[in-house]
């Protein structure tokens, strides 16, 4: 096993040096900028928005009772926590979606959904519930806490699901609008939160059910991400613009629908096309622009940079993303190989 290292300026104690007071220690789930929705929570502040606007809102918690803290000060009555209950925390909001309610579920992604697999597919999706989903702490970014904490195939176990809507904001403001813009959806739907995210819309966007935005227009090849995907492509696309190559940048936030419209017109503008995702390589975002590009017989240049299907690494998120190409630099790299730059 590779040994992966916190980057040596945010150790804690690097060099046998004495150990760093705790509020200048390694946040494990910052990226090297420092985003982290420790210091925000846009999940919770927006739950507690809704349920203020909608009496039928409730949340139940899976051991994430922080980040309903505005919730559970404004409505205690509507806020249920059950603790490591995944299992049980899915099957009681289907209860409660079929009793009328609009139940928000918050777990750990690794636990909920991988985990709670046949409770998203058998109480919830089967019988077309309003239940949201929301899996936080997707990907690497538990990544400190061992490989049973990775969340890399939750994309593909989620969108095999029959009648879930699968969505994964790029940042704080895309969690907020995408949480607005499927309130009133009829359906179930899971929410794939990325951690350390680098901004992407200025504000809350409105987004259109099942429609992809593009976040930058390009002509020499697209980049396609979601959830901190697409702050990656956007800072590779201002790296290879200062080299002449012009990169347009896809936010692939509906993963479930699919724009398979979006994504079309994408290979046939630039004829190349680069996946990004913290996702495993098989079932991912990269795994469903091919095969839509073969049904539809659309002819393009296809790569896709995602987490290799072996036993993946332990350490800080953000050390661990630099291990895997997950990072500007990274991203750019493959897109010039990928233009034959």
């Amino acid at each position: 096993m590779t040994d992966i290292q916190a980057p040596p300026e945010t150790g804690p104690d690097a060099g046998g040096a004495a150990p760093e007071p705790r509020e200048k220690m390694v946040d494990v789930f910052a990226d090297d900028k420092g985003h982290t929705v420790a210091k925000t929570n846009p999940v919770g502040v927006e739950i507690a928005r809704l349920a203020d606007l909608d009496d039928r809102v409730v949340a139940l918690s899976a051991d994430m009772s922080a980040v309903l803290a505005d919730l559970r000060q404004r409505h205690p009555e509507r806020y249920f926590e059950f603790g490591i209950a995944e299992t049980n925390t899915i099957s009681a909001a289907a209860g409660m979606a079929a009793s009328g309610l609009r139940p928000y579920v918050l777990s750990m992604a690794p636990f909920g959904a991988i985990k709670c697999a046949e409770q998203l597919r058998t109480d919830v999706a089967y019988n077309h519930l309003p239940v949201r989903f929301v899996a936080r702490l997707s990907g690497l970014a538990m990544g400190f806490f061992g490989t049973s904490h990775h969340a890399v195939e939750d994309i593909a176990i989620a969108r095999t699901l029959t009648n879930l809507t699968v969505v994964a904001p790029a940042d704080a403001n895309a969690t907020i609008g995408l949480l607005r813009s499927t309130v009133d959806h009829d359906g179930p739907v899971f929410y794939r939160i990325s951690e350390g995210t680098s901004p992407v819309y200025p504000e809350p966007p409105t987004f259109s059910y099942g429609k992809w935005v593009q976040v930058r227009p390009g002509r020499d090849l697209t980049i396609i991400g979601y959830g901190l995907g697409v702050g990656l492509g956007l800072a590779a696309a201002e790296i290879l613009a200062a080299e002449g190559i012009d990169a347009a940048v896809l936010d692939a936030l509906y993963l479930k629908p699919f724009d398979s419209e979006a994504l079309l017109a994408a290979a046939r503008d630039t004829g190349k096309l680069l996946t990004v995702e913290e996702h495993n390589e098989i079932g991912g975002l990269g795994s469903i622009v091919a095969e839509t590009l073969g049904r539809n017989r659309v002819p393009a240049d296809l790569d896709t940079l995602a987490l290799p299907d072996v036993d993946l690494e332990v350490g800080v998120p953000a050390a661990l993303h630099a291990h895997y190409g997950l990072t500007p630099d990274g991203v750019a790299q493959r897109a010039r190989a990928l233009v034959g730059a």
